[in-house]
């Protein structure tokens, strides 16, 4: 026997034993395999029909979704309709109220404007009237005042013809007037001898004068700014003896003669001297006048 067929019997001996070794592994793994295919199928074919099942009820929901949808659009829809037609009309009612508005804006408008007419024509008239009364007291006025205004004429001319006349009266009465030399052998002022002759002299306003009637008594009497006493008059001789007192001094003028201007000074008063002069004499009277320097200032005693 050659060596392949050795060989060959050797081989197929041992085949034949690892065969039959190997056929029980086999159907063991052959089974698990089936099994594990089988197992997989079945987890597949659950799988698909739950994958089904969730698709089914996917397709319902979404028809559901698709039917409140449409739903939903129709209602839209309508809504969008309903608001369109609300609009519309909201439109037409505001234009209509627009125009309802301005129309009634313009007949207040006019009423407002006939009424405010009527007044301002009302008050036109008013002021007119009171306007014409104004001018007829103003024209009534002027008549009274022209008439007036001519009586004033007259009467100023009337004046003016009385000022001329006491004028030339007080003129002539000034002229009539005389100097003298007082007691003091100071030349007098104009001399007055009656109210006449004194109202003249106050017309001139060359001195201030002072009116007086002194009665014989135990105490001074009160003369302008000083004090005089009358010690003794003679009305049958017409003399006079007084006491004047001024600068807290007394001075005493003897046995003076009417018209005589008795002067003395007044140092703390005035430059020029005082004149009193004496125009009647009575049984313990005597009536005349105190004539002052005007400009009162700071003298010399002379």
């Amino acid at each position: 026997m050659s060596s392949e067929n050795v060989t060959t019997n050797v081989t197929g001996e041992g085949n034949d034993e690892s065969k039959g070794r190997s056929f029980p592994w086999a159907i063991a793994v052959l089974g698990v395999g089936l099994a594990a295919s089988l197992g997989v199928g079945a987890y597949q074919h659950m799988n698909l029909v739950n994958t089904r099942m969730q698709t089914a009820a996917l397709e319902r929901e979404v028809a559901t979704l698709r039917q409140t949808l449409n739903s939903s659009d129709l209602n839209m829809t309508q809504t969008l309709s309903a608001l369109r037609t609300e609009l519309d009309s909201t439109r037409k009612e505001t234009a209509s109220s627009t125009e309802k508005a301005k129309e009634l804006a313009r007949r207040q408008a006019e009423a407002i404007a006939a009424r405010v007419t009527n007044k301002l024509s009302q008050r036109q008239d008013e002021h007119q009237k009171v306007l014409a009364e104004e001018l007829d007291q103003i024209k009534s006025r002027a008549d009274q005042a022209t008439a007036r205004l001519t009586d004033i004429t007259t009467e100023v001319g009337s004046v003016r013809t009385d000022v001329a006349s006491t004028r030339s009266d007080l003129d002539r009465t000034v002229a009539e007037l005389h100097r003298t030399t007082g007691d003091m052998g100071v030349m007098s002022g104009l001399i007055a001898t009656n109210g006449k002759e004194l109202s003249a002299l106050r017309e001139l306003g060359e001195r201030e004068y002072f009116e007086f009637t002194l009665t014989k008594t135990s105490a001074p009497q009160r003369v302008g700014d000083i004090l005089v006493q009358l010690k003794k008059a003679d009305f049958k001789r017409n003399r006079f003896t007084m006491e004047i007192v001024a600068d807290d001094k007394k001075v005493e003028k003897k046995d003076k003669n009417i018209n005589e201007p008795v002067q003395f000074y007044v140092v703390s008063k005035a430059r020029q001297p005082y004149e009193l002069v004496v125009n009647e004499v009575r049984k313990d009277q005597v009536i005349g006048y105190l004539a002052t320097p005007k400009v009162k200032v700071a003298g010399r005693k002379l």
